[in-house]
């Protein structure tokens, strides 16, 4: 008798993205017609700058190769000029190895700095993709639970070192934060600084979200914490910054010259990063501060929206996001997965209904986030007020069905 051969364990510990996931029943409901916003993910809908796009189409060689494995020069030099730029000095090329999207450079931060079985503190709610890459790279990731009533703030140092075992790697943060919109401040990157240097951890900052602060917060890149300069490693991408998502281009940064050495042994491993996004990347140092800040005004005043919307209604809790353009909602239902499917397949309003994200994706502790979502602010205005109206209206009537 014959059988098929089985595959990893990995597939007991791989979840679904709960970004993706209701995928298949969002083209379900379009394809009989229904208008379907998009608060899912956090795919921008504002154009990609022309310097990019134009970029694209000046790129004029007979044969595309391979690039060096670190990243083209071009590249890594118009990245020294962007860091400079806002405020991370003294950087060099060599500081920086160029990867397909911050995903590569997350899982890369992780091999460099974990063995299998070892552990990377985290807070959670988190990226839930962290759960893919810790899996990928055999790692195990530790959380420690945040909560929306201080605005998703880091616990005490001694929450945190309760946590650190013979294990613990390293500490990972996403600032400013996905899902959360939370925004770190100095006292805080303080703390973990000196929680690393003391217990000899790395600290992993992923800063994608960089330049999208409002409500005169201030951005405080982990770079620049000089007691723990050879600590950290910084993993970026262009995707969110300038509406790039499919140019999967990113970068993992480091002081530390033997872990680069090691990430850089690892790019060999696959290569090279693409050359024609590397070329068109190189330009988007040249994007102005007035095209960006006009940029960030306009997540602002989506941000404003969503949150006015949601907190009009008592039931509701969510704290105002001061970062990224996501925002974690706890909501007066018992099951936001069976909430967020049940959008997609059953519920209409004028032909129209809305995708969102349910948060239990975003948790690794089994049993949190069962009664949140999180949203999005990624579509033009008009579009984003009709989404908030037809969710209020959706809330309500799946109250109803639960009561039943």
């Amino acid at each position: 008798m014959s059988s098929k051969p089985g595959i990893s364990a990995r597939d007991k510990s791989m979840q679904a993205s709960p970004i993706r996931k209701l995928v298949p029943l969002a083209n379900a409901a379009k394809e009989k017609g229904v208008t379907v916003y998009h608060l899912n993910i956090g795919q921008p809908d504002i154009e990609t700058p022309h310097e990019i796009l134009d970029a694209f189409k000046k790129i004029d060689v007979k044969t595309i190769a391979y690039s060096p494995s670190q990243g083209e020069s071009k590249y890594l030099n118009s990245l020294v000029k962007y860091y400079d730029r806002v405020g991370i000095k003294g950087l060099k090329t060599s500081d920086m190895v160029v990867t397909m999207g911050g995903s590569e450079a997350i899982l890369f931060a992780m091999m460099a700095i974990c063995d299998p079985g070892d552990e990377i503190i985290v807070f959670e709610p988190f990226y839930t993709n962290y759960n893919g890459f810790a899996v990928m790279a055999n790692v195990n990731l530790v959380p420690i639970l945040t909560h929306a009533d201080d605005g998703f703030h880091l616990p005490s140092a001694e929450k945190i070192e309760e946590k650190i075992t013979s294990k613990t790697r390293g500490v990972l943060i996403c600032n400013p934060n996905n899902p959360t919109g939370t925004v770190y401040n100095e006292k805080e990157l303080d703390m973990l600084a000196d929680i690393c240097k003391k217990h000899n951890l790395y600290l992993l900052s992923d800063e994608v979200y960089r330049e999208f602060v409002y409500d005169g917060k201030k951005h405080i890149s982990a770079l620049s914490l000089e007691s723990v300069s050879d600590r950290v490693i910084m993993m970026d991408s262009i995707s969110k910054r300038y509406s790039a998502c499919g140019v999967r281009m990113g970068c993992v940064v480091s002081r530390n010259a033997e872990l680069m050495n090691l990430i850089v042994r690892f790019a060999q491993a696959r290569l090279s990063s693409p050359y024609a996004e590397q070329m068109v990347s190189a330009e988007a140092v040249n994007i102005s501060d007035a095209d960006m800040n006009k940029m960030i005004d306009e997540y602002k005043k989506r941000r404003d929206i969503v949150y006015e919307a949601l907190e009009s209604n008592p039931d509701i809790i969510c704290k105002k996001p001061r970062g990224a353009f996501y925002v974690i909602v706890k909501l007066p239902i018992k099951d936001a997965d069976k909430f967020s499917s049940w959008l997609l397949t059953d519920f209409r309003h004028d032909n129209k209904t809305v995708m969102v994200a349910p948060a239990s994706g975003f948790y690794a502790t089994s049993g949190q986030g069962k009664d949140e979502i999180r949203l999005a602010y990624v579509i033009n205005r008009d579009h984003l007020k009709d989404a908030m109206s037809i969710l209020a209206m959706a809330i309500k009537e799946y109250q109803k069905i639960e009561k039943k």
